[in-house]
């Protein structure tokens, strides 16, 4: 940039930009970028990097536990055809691409530029395994004309679902011709509940609820006529009600890295099965405590 010289009374006077308005002459990185990624297991994945006033220097992607040359420019420098570096002319963006990220790329990628000394910024990439999670036991039962209620939440999900399928065996049930069937999906919560009214014997089965991008989970139901054993499902049990809640609250709070809190539901879920099963076996204690005092009443 030259800067312009004024004439005032005979005089020269020469007008310097000031500093900040200078233009850079070394390349310098744009912190506005995104530094962490965090994406599911075969979810492509993708990292952004923004240098300014690359002049003729190159940018190259490096796989930093290993020290590894993925990318120099646009091209290719491993034999792992899964990353690839794109770029447009004119861009100031080089943009690192993982397709189907496994677990075992999780780590630092650095992006780094040609100079002398060299520049580099450093990325984090977190791959993790989504899964599904079917609220209560892997095993229910269910008396006949009874409902059937079961709530699926998504766990370790960066992104709501795109859908969230619920099948009896191998056939999907979200769209079943029975009748009675209600599937509410709130993908905000990443949650999808399902409701068989009035279910028969012929509901029995395996129910899975699978949604896009995560591992699947499934319960057994099984409908009974007459028989009313201790795993019986109960709608109107208060520690159900609070499991599901905590189980709600955990994937509002957390979407990407959940360590310390699924550390916490599953802590507290199992003090919660524990009093369920103490309301279940309450009745009980009380026959048995009444039977003692009545034995004893009558032995004096």
């Amino acid at each position: 940039r030259v800067n312009p010289k004024i004439e005032f009374s005979g005089a020269v006077i020469e007008h310097h930009t000031p500093y900040w308005e200078q233009p850079f002459s070394q390349p310098y990185f744009d912190n506005s970028t995104r530094r962490e990624m965090t994406t599911t297991v075969g979810q492509s994945a993708y990292l952004h990097c923004r240098v300014r006033n690359l002049g003729d220097r190159a940018v190259s992607w490096i796989r930093k536990r290993d020290l590894h040359i993925l990318t120099v420019g646009i091209l290719t420098y491993t034999n792992d055809q899964r990353f690839q570096s794109l770029h447009s002319d004119g861009s100031d963006e080089w943009t690192l691409k993982v397709s189907s990220p496994q677990v075992r790329d999780s780590g630092t990628y650095e992006c780094q530029v040609s100079t002398e000394p060299k520049i580099s910024q450093a990325f984090r990439l977190n791959v993790v395994v989504s899964k599904a999670k079917i609220l209560g036991n892997p095993e229910l039962y269910i008396k006949s004309g009874s409902d059937i209620n079961l709530t699926c939440v998504v766990l370790q999900t960066p992104e709501p679902p795109s859908f969230i399928y619920w099948y009896q065996g191998a056939h999907v049930i979200n769209y079943s011709q029975r009748g009675g069937i209600n599937v509410v999906t709130e993908k905000q919560t990443r949650t999808s509940r399902l409701l068989i009214s009035r279910a028969q014997p012929q509901d029995s089965g395996n129910y899975t609820c699978s949604p896009s991008s995560s591992d699947s989970a499934s319960v057994m139901v099984h409908v009974l006529n007459g028989e009313h054993p201790a795993a019986m499902q109960h709608g109107n049990s208060s520690s159900g009600s609070v499991l599901q809640s905590l189980s709600i609250l955990l994937v509002l709070i957390c979407s990407e890295d959940c360590t310390v809190y699924r550390m916490l539901y599953i802590t507290i879920e199992r003090i919660l099965r524990l009093v369920l099963f103490c309301e279940r076996a309450g009745i009980l204690i009380i026959g048995f405590g009444v039977l003692a005092l009545y034995l004893r009443s009558t032995s004096i």
